[in-house]
């Protein structure tokens, strides 16, 4: 058996810290000086795009041996435990959706449900219907008011309680819709089922993705500024067409964030691999291991201890103070990581998954 990719956990590591500090920055606030916002900006749309694409190398190692080995008997067990788990994720996201409107868990769960269809297909089928799904979006958009539903001004769904507004929601314009986000597990899956272990590609893959992914970032800086000519209202419009922002998730949103996670996880294979005993490194392999746990625990816990200290600020804090509050609650993670590590072997909340879903 080859040893453990502790860089896929060091990097879901760094993608549950960037979920957070997005999070908390839409929740508390973000008025401040402009420098700082673009700074946190950077993790919009980004960071919770890499931690779908790490849930499919997920499933990739999860199914990687039976598919291999053409064990229908492993491959039935693997199936059921990805359905099982999907339908766990799904009910965990909707059980507190009223609390927090921005869950990914429920999405999440949907995500696998279809990936699950595809574990035995080829790599140009998997790449095909990734990019097949991200085309798709746009034809919708031609179809249906991407706007329907939506107070962008409290970032509020008004019927999300219907079924139509359910559907609607879950499949085209919620927070992180169906169509066309799943292409992010996919992709994932896909490049789960390469030789993580090879260096060479790991190079290549982290080279390539992060020159398509700082391509993207100038040419549609480029693009905008050109064809705005200095009007901020054209060049705000032309950001919802032409832009990298995660709403509405167009094509170029999409292949950016497939191409900076890509970067991300094959630079935290190799910097893990080489630095293997290093403090952070472990820290956050760890940290990265109970990446449920977090997720969940910085809606309940992290937004909800502020909440509860003043509800009437929700929304109204300084960027400066939600960036402070989400690098102090994540370290607080890590070190909640390392210590519970030292005595379980899995995270509370994973604990809770497995037991339900093995």
């Amino acid at each position: 058996m080859k040893k453990r990719i502790i860089g896929i956990d060091v990097a879901r590591a760094l993608a549950i810290i960037g979920m957070i500090i997005v999070n908390f920055k839409v929740v508390f606030g973000q008025s401040g000086p402009n420098w700082l916002r673009s700074i946190v900006g950077i993790f919009d749309g980004k960071a919770a795009a890499t931690f779908v694409v790490l849930a499919g190398v997920g499933l990739a190692l999860m199914t990687n041996s039976a598919i291999l080995n053409n064990d229908q008997a492993k491959l039935k067990i693997a199936r059921n435990r990805i359905a099982k788990r999907a339908v766990f994720l799904f009910v965990v996201g909707i059980s507190y959706i009223a609390i927090w409107p921005a869950d990914i868990l429920h999405f999440y769960g949907i995500y696998m449900a279809i990936t699950m269809l595809l574990l035995t297909s080829k790599g140009k089928t998997l790449i095909a219907s990734a990019i097949a799904i991200i085309l798709a979006f746009p034809i919708l958009m031609t179809l249906w008011n991407y706007e329907t539903g939506w107070d962008f001004k409290t970032l509020t769904y008004q019927d999300f309680w219907t079924f139509n507004g359910f559907m609607r929601n879950l499949f085209f314009n919620g927070f992180h819709p169906v169509i066309p986000w799943t292409a992010f597990m996919l992709f994932g899956y896909w490049f789960g089922k390469q030789d993580l272990h090879n260096n060479k590609f790991i190079k290549k893959t982290f080279w390539v993705s992060t020159l398509i992914f700082l391509s993207i970032q100038a040419l549609s800086y480029v693009f905008i500024v050109v064809l705005s000519a200095g009007n901020q209202d054209t060049a705000k419009e032309l950001a919802e067409i032409i832009g990298t922002n995660p709403m509405p998730p167009l094509p170029l949103y999409m292949f950016n964030g497939i191409a900076v996670a890509f970067s991300i996880i094959s630079a935290c294979i190799l910097i893990a691999k080489r630095y293997e005993n290093n403090i952070i490194i472990t820290a956050l392999n760890k940290t990265g291991q109970l990446a449920l746990t977090f997720y969940v625990a910085h809606v309940i816990i992290g937004m909800g201890l502020i909440d509860t200290i003043d509800p009437s600020k929700m929304g109204q804090y300084s960027v400066q103070f939600s960036l402070a509050y989400a690098l102090s609650f994540s370290v607080l993670c890590i070190i909640f990581a390392v210590v519970w590590r030292k005595y379980k072997q899995s995270g509370p909340l994973e604990w809770i998954m497995r037991k339900l879903t093995n």
